[in-house]
């Protein structure tokens, strides 16, 4: 009687999710998920990121088709549709960590763009973006966001990010790069993750991030990989919005303002180029 009793309390204190389809794996603890997984160091992170983005590149429009229940697609419309509003005679626009191309594409169906770039590290990522904008007016290279010195200064009047400036290893120089290939008066459109508000929404927001949001990419993938435990905590590091409004401000960016998405689970800041 007491051996059963303590293999039920034993059941009782640990939450156990059945994965069908994952390789080598029959039951996942999602209790410890959020403790085992330890972000890179800041030296190994863009090689960690780049290596690791190529691996779930295959999965990774499901993936965020399904953590997002498809409402990335309209952040994303909501970031290009603004970019425009700020700048409506733009005649070029950058598209960083550009992934599988999804802003990139958005951009590229504007018909007054000229000119359209799209850059991210991970080649396979941008394997799965060239279908995306095959027959426009898009050019699509590797290259790193916190090194662009292939761009002259003042290149572009538009040049947006989705859900890639937490994952460089220094803020502050990305954006002092974008603002540097940015034109006077050109707009810099930011879409990230953000701080969920208010605040007692806080626990189900970190519960479903960091806990159900990793389920969905194993699924997908086919088997666990580490990234899926990396994009949910990668915005443990990332500024919130107010503060990455103010560093914004202090990098010389203006007219910063922010609009958030889901009570704060996703953000874009918007700012523009000053002199």
């Amino acid at each position: 009687m007491k051996l059963a009793k303590d293999r039920r309390e034993k059941a009782k204190s640990r939450t156990k999710i059945k994965i069908a389809g994952i390789e080598n794996v029959q039951f996942m603890d999602v209790s410890t998920s959020m403790n085992q997984y330890k972000l890179p160091s800041q030296e190994k992170k863009p090689e960690y990121v780049r290596k690791n983005f190529d691996g779930i590149a295959k999965a990774y429009d499901r993936f965020n088709d399904w953590n997002s229940f498809f409402l990335h697609r309209i952040w994303k419309d909501w970031v290009v549709k603004e970019a425009k509003r700020s700048v409506p005679h733009a005649k070029s626009a950058l598209d960083l960590c550009c992934g599988t191309g999804d802003i990139t594409y958005r951009l590229s169906l504007d018909p007054d763009l000229e000119t359209v770039v799209g850059l991210d590290f991970s080649e396979q990522m941008l394997s799965y973006a060239f279908p995306k904008v095959e027959g426009q007016p898009v050019k699509l290279i590797v290259g790193d966001a916190m090194n662009l010195k292939k761009f002259p200064e003042g290149s572009f009047d538009i040049v947006t990010m989705g859900f890639g400036l937490r994952n460089v290893s220094d803020l502050r120089l990305c954006l002092q790069e974008i603002k540097r290939v940015l034109k006077k008066e050109g707009v810099f459109v930011n879409l990230d993750v953000g701080r969920v508000r208010p605040r007692f929404l806080k626990f189900f927001a970190d519960f479903y991030f960091f806990k159900i949001v990793p389920l969905f990419g194993y699924l997908l993938y086919g088997k666990q990989n580490e990234m899926f435990d990396y994009l949910p905590h990668s915005s443990k590091t990332y500024p919130d919005q107010e503060t990455l409004q103010t560093i914004l401000i202090e990098v010389g960016f203006k007219e910063v303002w922010f609009r958030n998405f889901v009570f704060g689970n996703a953000v874009a800041h918007v700012a523009k180029k000053g002199n």
